[in-house]
Parts: structure tokens; sequence; C-alpha cells
């Protein structure tokens, strides 16, 4: 959904409350969402603008915003769909101070507002299937580029490294050959923890694991079919090639080195999320709809 589609579509605090009732219940009278009771009705204030409903057992009174990621927001909910309309719209993620400019807004707002849309799209994607076919797996380091001074060495005069000799974080993946992506970020890329992580992910039957030939992927790769390309040689080897698990990881690198800059360990699983989320619903053609109902879930 365009920018201008939100906005003409829930101008006022009243079309966004009905269309997040739509999302969650159907249209149909919900539940409490505090004891459960369906005997609930529309509350007596009749604030149109707020939308509560009353429940004739506990007597609470609760919003369809209540345990999502609106809840308790002063933040009227047309910029929040702004807001996640934006960063939907941005293949390779958008900076907080980005959309803070473009909709009049604070920019510490927003980044608190973008955390939290980034945790609704990393509970979608946690929920989701697993991969099978022809997968590929890979790992990642993201973080700033070391140092060179003459002859390729740190200011210390070591010699700088990349990969997997870096100090940077390390992100985990897997991605079916024209499907989903799986992603998150590991403490390490030793065998245990590969292994671990693609036992959780991947359907082993039926599914051609296709790596590079780092050996910490042998301790699941020999458990199955397991096919591995020598990127010091060839890059393809009919099926064989990881690149499609590459191209991702070049949106997720571009997100860091050309928006955001930065960002620290402590968030970085939810940028990776995003990341993984986007990628995941490039097909759709409804993707507002989807995290809205994702949101609200």
């Amino acid at each position: 959904m365009d920018i201008l589609k939100v906005f003409h579509s829930f101008k006022t605090q009243e079309q966004c409350l009905a269309y997040l009732e739509q999302k969650r219940w159907g249209g149909a009278p919900p539940a409490c969402i505090y004891c459960g009771s369906v005997k609930v009705g529309r509350h007596a204030s009749g604030d149109r603008a707020n939308q509560r409903w009353q429940c004739q057992d506990c007597h609470a009174s609760f919003a369809v915003t209540v345990g999502t990621i609106f809840h308790r927001t002063h933040i009227p909910l047309q910029q929040w769909f702004l807001v996640l309309a934006l960063m939907l719209n941005a293949k390779k993620s958008a900076s907080a101070c980005q959309i803070a400019r473009d909709l009049g807004m604070r920019r510490p707002t927003v980044w608190s507002m973008m955390h939290r849309i980034r945790a609704a799209m990393a509970q979608d994607e946690a929920q989701g299937r697993l991969l099978y076919g022809l997968v590929e797996a890979d790992e990642t380091y993201v973080g700033g580029k070391p140092r060179r001074g003459n002859g390729g060495k740190g200011g210390k005069g070591q010699k700088a490294v990349t990969g997997r000799g870096t100090k940077k974080a390390i992100v985990l993946g897997a991605v079916e050959r024209g499907g989903r992506v799986v992603a998150e970020c590991a403490p390490n890329a030793n065998g245990t923890t590969i292994d671990r992580f693609l036992s959780r992910v991947i359907d082993r039957a039926g599914t051609l694991l296709v790596t590079d030939e780092w050996i910490a992927y042998s301790k699941y790769g020999r458990k199955g079919n397991w096919g591995t390309i020598n990127q010091q040689r060839e890059y393809v080897n009919g099926i064989v090639h990881t690149n499609t698990i590459e191209s991702f990881w070049a949106l997720v690198k571009r997100a860091w080195y050309g928006q955001h800059h930065h960002y620290s360990r402590k968030y970085m699983p939810l940028y990776v999320a995003e990341a993984a989320y986007k990628y995941n619903n490039r097909k759709n053609g409804n993707g507002f709809d989807s995290l809205i109902a994702a949101a609200v879930a």
C-alpha cells in the first residue's frame, strides 16, 4: 500500500481502530482480553475515537490495541500506519532520522516506533514453516570495516583481516532457492551453533543443503544431502551455489552501510528480522495488511 493510499484511507483515529478490529477479530465481537468472557459490548462512554469494549463478567474495559505494539501509545494511529508503510517501502531499510523528517516527528519517537514494528516482524518470522527443497546456508559478519594502513595493515602493524577473522557480529542464514529466508544473530559460527540453527529451521527430509566448504557446516551436512562449492575456484557448479543467500546478505549490509551506518549488537536481531520479513514478503501484494495482522496478533 503506497503512502498516499494510507493517508487517504485512514484520516481519523476511528477509521484506524475499525481497521485494526477487522484485522484482529474479523469484524465479530471479541472475547474479553482479560478473562476470556464472550459477554462483551461497546463501552457506555460512546467515545467513537476510542472505541473501547466493556466486559460484563470482569467489568474491565479494553480497546483493540491492548496487547499489541500500539498498546498505550499516545501517537495517533495514522502516524503509526505511515511509519509502517514507509518501512515496508524501503527495500534497503529506512533510518529513523529520514522518517522523522518526512512526517515531522521527533527522531527518538520514530526510533521507538520502528523497533516495535520490527519486533512484530520478528515474532511473525518466528512462526514461519521449516525450509525445504534446495536450501542455501551461509554466515555473514556485520560491522565496521577494518582500518587499513600502508600495505593493507592495521594501525598497530597488524595485518587487516576480513570475514571469519574479524570480531564483527555474526549472522547465520538459510534460504530456499526461490522461497523464504531465515536469519538470526549468533554468538559464534562453530559447528555446534550452526548445526543447532540448521536443525531448527530446515526440514531435513527431501532437502539438499548447499554451503561453501567451511568445515563448521560438515556437522549438519553429513546427516543428509549436502553439496558444497569451493569459492576459491568457482562460484557456480550447476545447481550448487550460494548466490541466493549472498544476495540477501547484500541487502542486510546495504541497510547497515547505506542507511543506519551503525546499530548496536543489542538491537541487531531486530534489524535482521526486518530484512528477513521484507525478503519473505517481496511477492506479497498486501504487505501492509499482512504486517498489520502480525502487529495485532
